[in-house]
């Protein structure tokens, strides 16, 4: 019995059989000019552990993939691996979006049933129309964890103009994120935050909108910690944005200026290949987490993915 009981600690001691998790975290419109500008302890530790780099959204700029600076726009390229000329969403209305090329939620549902799904998220837009939760043309998805919707509960966020309500949906979000992910951690997670944007919007290139960056960055620390705290499984962490800001204020997007498709990409994985230093796009998170999951993408999806893994 002692035998079995040091075999196993020193399987777990050597990380055979861990079981691997994923999380993606998007923080809306912080162009990578004000990542390198305001103080983020938290990205900055992750990056020395794994990798950060520039990274573009919008497309082949004058191409047919060339797409709108727009949030859902962003986040559907990331979901998808494609632009929006093929994922069909234009804008934040969302209103035709052509479920044919799959979301990595899909994919993963599909190869892997067993795994469990997780979003937390202010939009429940995210879940009901991006991935297509319980519709016929996405085969019915369905998510295992949901906290998401907060936008429509107007009592416990009572809306103000200031949009401050914003920032208390992202930590009660991030606290949902870290409480489920430390008592049981879905395999993979989306964890949306907004407040970024709301201030950029508002205040344009500000000290509102550095606060509100460096906020994000404390949640980012905190999403992190409880991912690590969980000793027994090897994780994917992703942080990225889905669009920069205009060149004069700050305050709008949506165009193809080179402020507006710059953003970034953080992960924890420091074995990175070339694509990450080399035309690295939204898009590559998709092939990217479902490579490291071990996730078989079907070659009727892979044939039509814009994006590359990253990883090595």
């Amino acid at each position: 019995m002692k035998r079995l009981i040091v075999l196993s600690l020193l399987i777990s001691h050597l990380g055979f059989g861990q079981k691997k998790k994923a999380i993606v975290i998007l923080v809306d419109g912080i162009p990578h000019d004000v990542i390198e500008k305001v103080a983020t302890p938290n990205i900055d530790r992750i990056a020395a552990e794994g990798a950060f780099a520039e990274a573009y959204v919008g497309g082949e700029k004058g191409g047919e993939s060339e797409s709108p600076t727009i949030s859902a726009v962003g986040y559907n390229s990331m979901l998808t691996g494609t632009w929006a000329n093929k994922h069909n969403v234009w804008g934040n209305s969302i209103k035709k979006p052509n479920y044919a090329y799959p979301t990595f939620f899909k994919v993963a549902r599909e190869q892997k049933p067993d795994l469990s799904l997780g979003i937390f998220s202010t939009w429940e837009d995210n879940r009901t129309k991006l991935l297509g939760e319980g519709l016929e043309a996405t085969g019915k998805l369905r998510l295992d964890v949901k906290f998401d919707g907060y936008e429509n509960d107007t009592l416990a966020f009572p809306h103000r103009s200031d949009r401050l309500f914003i920032k208390n949906i992202d930590k009660y979000v991030t606290q949902k994120a870290v409480e489920t992910i430390k008592a049981e951690a879905p395999d993979i997670s989306w964890v949306y935050l907004e407040f970024t944007d709301d201030m950029g919007h508002k205040f344009g290139d500000s000290e509102q909108f550095y606060s509100a960056v460096a906020f994000t960055d404390s949640l980012i620390g905190e999403i992190y910690d409880a991912t690590q705290s969980r000793t027994e499984e090897e994780w994917f962490f992703a942080v990225t944005t889905d669009h920069g800001r205009s060149a004069d204020t700050g305050k709008n997007h949506g165009g193809q200026s080179d402020r507006e498709r710059k953003t970034w990409i953080l992960t924890n994985q420091p074995k990175v290949n070339e694509r990450f230093t080399n035309g690295l796009a939204i898009v590559d998170i998709f092939p990217s987490l479902l490579k490291y999951m071990d996730i078989d993408i079907p070659q009727s999806v892979e044939e039509n993915l814009d994006g590359q893994p990253f990883l090595k």
